[in-house]
């Protein structure tokens, strides 16, 4: 053994070697000692040990000094009672004392060979060479911890310690016989080691911080230990209102499951541990990592193997009281805790990301690390620490630690972005469990860690240091259930609403209460915004619940207010134009991500409106190849993409409603529905219901027409007074259902909402004879005529539109007035797109499938004007030039049309108001029926 390590050994053993003091001290005591306590020192407040014991390790070494000097300290003595016996001449004592300044003072430190040794026995005269710096804290740090393992530290044995390190010191040394008392009163045996988190002294007032910053705070031994216990006991001993252990059964359930991870509601944390729920939005990196280790810690104690199905377990904190914005986001929120919602447009592959790395040396073969890497920064080595080469170095991959990463695009939801804005987006990372959480197309709530990261391109591009922001996700709910953010009240007014009898004619006429006319539309649409059942028998092959609608008419009848409309009134829309959209800006596409280089998929219009309403204006002006993409989407509401690698299929779950002009400008009554757009076959017959909408010359509708558009504009002008609008509502015509209680939009809104979300109608006490009887029947009429072919799609058509008019009424069983109304919808809408000639006919043959729900007014007045408009073409013809002030018919001819849907009393028809409001009069003596022009 060296000089080197002996000394080592002999320091660390508690030898010591005589110092310089020792050997050329020759009292008996020395005068001042800074070791020592004095006598009448009392224990301090909180210390349990006694004054001799705190002086025991002080007395051993004064012992162990007087021993090393024993022969020479008794010399010395004998030298100093002679010198004084010789200097007095007699035994007699100075009263005073000894005097030590005299004139013969020095002659105590004269030379004297034969008494100025050591003992041979007590003197180590091997050789030891200097101590370096290294070896020297070293030592010092063994004989530290030595010192408290004994629990015979030393009071003010080091200056270079502050009061603090001491008080910390005395605290532990207080906690520690305090543990072994509980550890002698259990039958526990004392000489076993204690854990070191039991000798921690717990924190009874966590939240004061004593001036630091939360985060620096909870970093700390104490506090991290208190947030550590509290958490674990949190887990272990909550009961919700039955009386149940809530986070057992979490754990329970999640180790069936072989998950990772289970759910902490923050609203219960912040009921009984309220400063831990106070901490976490300010520190969640820290507290998320101790509530970690404490939660896996309580699943091991309930299972000790889960170690070996996962190595970490993470809490997932939900329900944060305050949900944020993507554009709200701000620096303020930067490291902290944050809830938002959008929309997913994009999504990354899932990468393996590295945890935990270990580096080999190229040269030497040594392996380095572990290196904990971060989000922010790479870690990696400097040089080999065992041949001090500054590399290369290559990964180790036996021993380095992966994790899963994803990276995901969150986007605002169209309906939530205000009009004119641009909704904004922000990136987020998924790690671990929670890749392949979402796709392309949902809609998410995400609670996490708003933090920066460095990114070099956007200092190139700004010229100054610009950091990019991203959400670390801890937890991701899917929105699927939108009616959550109804209130009870919402839902009382809900279904009082539902309670009236003419609630499906207040939606229709609460649908574009800016538009004159066209009630067919608003009748569609209606069922559209409610939609039908989706079916997935055996989840292998789904059929539609959604009624797609096409709208084609004239230039300038509204038909892109119509969708403007349900834009804003639909729960989820995503608006955009044929002309403005390619077919992967409608579906899907691929893209290569500028943070991890590779191809990435982002979501169309058509997966962005995923549980709600696609809407697509200038239908026509689509290319073929656009259109032909959309066929997917618009019956199996999917889309299947196999590009750049990627191969995928996303979910488009949404109804379609677009709006076409005809091919010449105008529809030509006289020829089909095909021959006026230019739609191939397979994309019409896709569509559920096609509105036609004609601006024909009536000077009556045109008048009311008029009318209402100039009072629309009178009523909305800012200025209007409230007596100003009460007088317009009273002078409304019945032509414009003044009876008919409009909802209002919100209200209409948060309907839809609920019925989509709550009402799933069932079919089960319908004529299905009269289905198929009428399904018959239009086959043989479409081959006769040379129409566009009916197919099965009518028939599902049929039971989508009767089970959305069954949701209007918020009823759960499918009846037989729904399917009426359906049967009637999907007829007008069949006859509505043949020619003039073929038209005229069906009409006559399904005539009694027409009339349902029709009052006996509505139906005569749809007559009389029919009549009427046959006679103003005939006077034209023959009489160009005339300028017509009134058409007359026949009553005859009126009541054989009459009689023909068995009406027989034309009374009350002459005498309502509908009647009089379209400038009718009836002449009794003539027998004639004039309208006024």
């Amino acid at each position: 053994m060296s000089s080197d390590d002996s000394l080592i050994n002999r320091i660390i053993h508690g030898e010591r070697s005589p110092s310089s003091e020792e050997q050329y001290s020759s009292a008996p005591s020395s005068p001042f000692n800074p070791f020592a306590e004095p006598e009448d020192a009392v224990p301090e407040d909180g210390d349990n040990v006694q004054v001799d014991d705190l002086m025991s390790d002080d007395n051993d070494d004064t012992a162990a000094a007087n021993a090393a000097t024993n022969g020479t300290a008794d010399n010395r003595s004998a030298r100093r009672q002679g010198d004084r016996i010789g200097l007095d001449g007699g035994d007699e004592e100075e009263e005073e004392g000894e005097e030590l300044f005299g004139p013969n003072m020095e002659d105590d430190y004269r030379p004297i060979p034969e008494l100025d040794v050591y003992d041979k026995k007590d003197l180590d005269d091997a050789e030891y060479s200097d101590l370096s710096i290294g070896e020297r804290i070293q030592a010092e740090l063994e004989l530290k911890e030595r010192d408290k393992r004994s629990g015979n530290l030393r009071r003010f044995i080091d200056f270079s310690e502050t009061s603090s390190e001491y008080d910390e010191m005395r605290a532990a040394r207080s906690k520690k016989r305090r543990v072994m008392a509980e550890r002698m009163a259990k039958g526990i045996s004392v000489q076993e080691d204690i854990p070191e988190e039991e000798l921690i002294e717990s924190i009874e007032n966590l939240e004061d911080t004593r001036g630091l910053t939360v985060r620096e705070w909870v970093v700390q031994i104490g506090p991290k230990r208190e947030i550590y216990n509290r958490f674990k006991n949190f887990l272990r001993t909550y009961v919700d209102e039955k009386g149940k252990n809530l986070f057992r059964e979490k754990i329970r359930q999640m180790s069936e499951e072989n998950k990772q991870s289970f759910e902490v509601d923050f609203n219960i944390l912040a009921t009984v541990e309220q400063v831990l729920a106070f901490f976490l939005p300010d520190a969640p990196l820290e507290m998320l990592e101790i509530f970690n280790e404490a939660a896996k810690e309580v699943v091991l104690s309930m299972f000790p193997a889960y170690e070996r199905i996962h190595k970490e377990i993470f809490v997932r904190i939900t329900d944060l009281p305050l949900i944020e914005d993507i554009r709200s986001l701000r620096q303020l929120h930067l490291n902290q805790l944050i809830r938002t919602h959008g929309v997913v447009t994009a999504t990354t592959s899932v990468l393996p990301q590295l945890r935990v790395v270990k580096y080999d040396c190229n040269k030497c073969n040594f392996i380095l690390g572990p290196f904990v890497q971060t989000q922010d920064h790479e870690v990696k080595p400097g040089s080999c620490p065992e041949c001090q080469s500054s590399g290369p170095f290559s990964i180790n991959m036996e021993e380095t630690v992966y994790q899963n990463y994803q990276r995901i695009t969150l986007q605002e939801s169209p309906s939530m972005v205000s009009a004119g804005r641009i909704p904004r987006c922000k990136d987020a990372i998924l790690l671990g469990d929670l890749c392949d959480s979402c796709h392309p197309g949902d809609e998410i709530e995400l609670t996490g860690i708003y933090t920066n990261s460095y990114d070099g391109s956007l200092n190139i591009a700004n010229g100054f240091p610009v950091f990019s922001t991203v959400i670390i996700a801890n937890h991701i709910k899917n929105n699927e259930e939108t009616f959550g953010v109804l209130t009870d009240e919402d839902i009382k007014q809900i279904v009082k609403l539902s309670e009236d009898i003419r609630i499906a004619d207040r939606i229709i006429a609460s649908i574009g209460p800016s538009i004159y006319g066209h009630k067919d539309v608003k009748r569609a649409i209606a069922l559209s915004l409610f939609g039908g059942v989706p079916k997935d028998p055996g989840q292998k092959h789904r059929v539609r619940g959604d009624i797609n609608v096409l709208i084609c008419g004239d230039p300038g009848t509204a038909k892109s207010q119509f969708l403007k409309y349900v834009q804003k009134c639909a729960p989820r829309a995503v608006f955009t134009t044929g002309q403005g959209a390619s077919s992967v800006g409608l579906t899907a596409f691929v893209k290569k991500s500028p943070a991890t280089h590779e191809w990435t998929l982002e979501a169309g219009a058509l997966v962005l409106a995923d549980k709600g309403v696609c809407l697509i204006d200038e239908f026509d002006k689509m290319s073929d190849r656009d259109r032909t993409s959309i066929h997917e989407a618009m019956e199996q509401q999917s889309i299947s993409i196999s590009k750049a690698g990627i191969v995928s299929s996303l979910q488009a779950r949404c109804a379609v409603i677009a709006a076409a002009n005809p091919i010449g400008g105008r529809y030509d009554a006289s020829l089909t529905f095909a021959e006026n757009v230019d739609l191939t076959e397979p994309i019409i017959s896709r569509f559920d219901i096609l509105c036609i909408v004609k601006d024909t010359v009536d000077p009556v509708v045109d008048e009311l027409l008029a009318k209402f558009v100039v009072r629309s504009h009178m009523k909305h002008h800012p200025q209007m007074s409230e007596q100003e609008l009460q007088v317009l509502r009273a002078n409304r015509s019945e032509a414009e259902d003044a009876d008919i209680e409009l909802i209002p939009q919100e209200m209409l809104k948060k309907y839809v909402m609920y019925a989509k979300e709550r009402i799933h109608p069932k079919l089960n006490y319908i004529d299905k004879e009269r289905i198929a009887k009428l399904y018959s029947e239009l086959r043989r009429e479409s081959l006769i005529t040379g129409s566009i072919p009916i197919t099965v799609r009518h028939i599902e058509s049929i039971i989508r539109c009767a089970e959305a008019h069954a949701r209007m009424h918020l009823r759960d069983y499918v009846l037989q007035e729904d399917v009426n109304m359906a049967i009637r919808v999907i007829l007008e809408s069949f006859i509505d797109t043949q020619k003039f000639s073929v038209m005229k006919t069906m009409r006559s043959t399904f005539s009694r499938y027409l009339q349902y729900n029709r009052s006996p007014t509505e139906v005569l007045l749809f007559v009389l004007k029919q009549l009427m408009h046959e006679q103003l073409g005939l006077i034209r013809s023959k009489e160009m030039d005339t300028d017509l002030l009134s058409i007359e018919i026949s009553e005859k001819e009126f009541i054989a049309k009459a009689k023909q849907l068995e009406i027989h009393n034309l009374t009350q028809f002459y005498q309502s108001t509908i009647f009089k409001a379209n400038n009718y009069v009836y002449d009794s003596k003539r027998r004639v029926i004039i309208q006024k022009l």
